[in-house]
């Protein structure tokens, strides 16, 4: 495990009215290295002059973000402070989020009961979608960016209309709340899964179950659609496919499980591909492409695996013992978040880790992006929306 640069949470404040924020350096089995930074004045472009105390050196600085690094440990992080914050539209904590097709609109859930529509540019709520009768647990937009698919713990799963807030239709048919949903192709159909143990396929047209993709001794925590590549075998249907299933063939389901296991299931044919099992619980997954996939657990650690051959992991990545509770392609590498307040994005091309701060010790719930845009969702009830135009 490589070693994990922190900074204080609002260093941007904290180096703006008090002139100084604290830094640390953590090597699994090493002692901590402390340090900090210190503002010396304000450059002529309002960019303030870093110092950095002994063993961290400064890098690129920007008014959003710093480049730290601490040679010793052969480690480098920008830390990037968010460039719009909205606070106002939820009173309580923010347990999910997506940004819409056309990044014009966001849709939020909240422990404060209520599910929203907003302007994605500066946070105006446009809609309040009501109709669940207890928690949302998540929520996304179809494709188009018109339409919302929610699922709650009153085990249902509805889809509404964007423009007006009227619930087209409800489904019924899982005996415990909804974890996670997932669309498939243009969202005639949709699937979901629930603390019942159960994944479903959904048809939009007629709200009727299609089937039961799969059936689990545990709850199923997350799922992530995909399409798999040629080389690998999804098994066979027992019977034809209904008529109103649409777009299956060729699709990789992903179950992140309550058991430690996480399972890849052919979704036309109803058959296990492969079942892995990891170090802790699975909380949430996702594809990178159609050959390699990431999954990551409750004790902090994030899988990436080749679906053609998932016996050993490619590499595992660890910054936090923290539960990994969402993660998101973003470009050519990837964002997560933890219950830690930790949210990082890695890319293949870049030397350091992009560290997005602000959310302090608070549990990050979800991620979502927008072309070089990154919006993040929090226990402090706080929308945070992030600039990666120059990474």
């Amino acid at each position: 495990m490589a070693a994990t640069l922190r900074i204080q949470s609002d260093w941007s404040r904290a180096l703006r009215d008090e002139g100084e924020a604290w830094l640390s350096c953590r090597s699994p089995g090493q002692p901590t290295l402390y340090g900090s930074l210190t503002r010396r004045g304000l450059g002529a472009d309002g960019v303030p002059d870093i110092a950095a105390s002994e063993g961290f050196l400064v890098g690129e600085v920007t008014k959003k973000s710093i480049l730290i690094s601490c040679p010793h440990e052969n480690v480098s992080t920008k830390f990037l402070a968010p460039y719009t914050t909205f606070s106002r539209i939820h009173q309580k904590s923010v347990t999910c989020l997506d940004i819409s097709s056309g990044g014009g609109l966001g849709v939020s859930a909240s422990t404060d009961g209520t599910m929203k529509i907003w302007q994605a540019a500066n946070g105006e709520i446009r809609r309040q979608l009501e109709g669940h009768v207890s928690d949302v647990n998540c929520c996304r937009f179809f494709p188009s960016g018109l339409v919302v698919l929610s699922g709650g713990m009153d085990a249902q799963l509805k889809v509404w209309s964007a423009e007006d807030a009227s619930c087209v239709v409800t489904f019924k048919g899982h005996r415990g709340g909804i974890l996670d949903t997932a669309i498939v192709e243009r969202g005639r159909n949709v699937l979901s899964c629930s603390r019942d143990g159960t994944a479903r396929l959904w048809d939009c047209g007629t709200a009727a179950c299609l089937g039961t993709v799969a059936a689990c001794s545990a709850p199923i925590n997350g799922i992530a659609l995909g399409t798999a590549p040629c080389s690998l075998t999804l098994g066979t249907p027992q019977q034809a496919p209904s008529e109103r299933e649409v777009g299956t063939e060729g699709k990789l389901l992903l179950l992140a499980r309550e058991d430690k296991k996480l399972q890849g299931v052919g979704l036309q044919s109803r058959q296990q591909v492969f079942l892995f099992v990891g170090s802790d619980a699975f909380n949430c997954c996702t594809f990178l492409s159609s050959t390699y996939l990431l999954a990551g657990t409750q004790d902090g650690n994030i899988y990436q695996l080749d679906v053609r051959n998932t016996s050993a992991p490619i590499q595992v990545i660890h910054r936090s013992g923290a539960p990994v509770l969402s993660l998101l392609p973003f470009r050519d590498g990837f964002g997560a978040s933890q219950g830690d307040g930790t949210c990082f994005v890695m890319q293949q091309d870049l030397d350091h880790v992009l560290d997005l701060t602000e959310a302090d010790c608070d549990p990050v719930y979800k991620v979502a992006s927008w072309e070089k845009e990154i919006y993040t969702c929090c226990r402090d009830g706080v929308v945070r929306r992030y600039q990666l135009a120059d990474l």
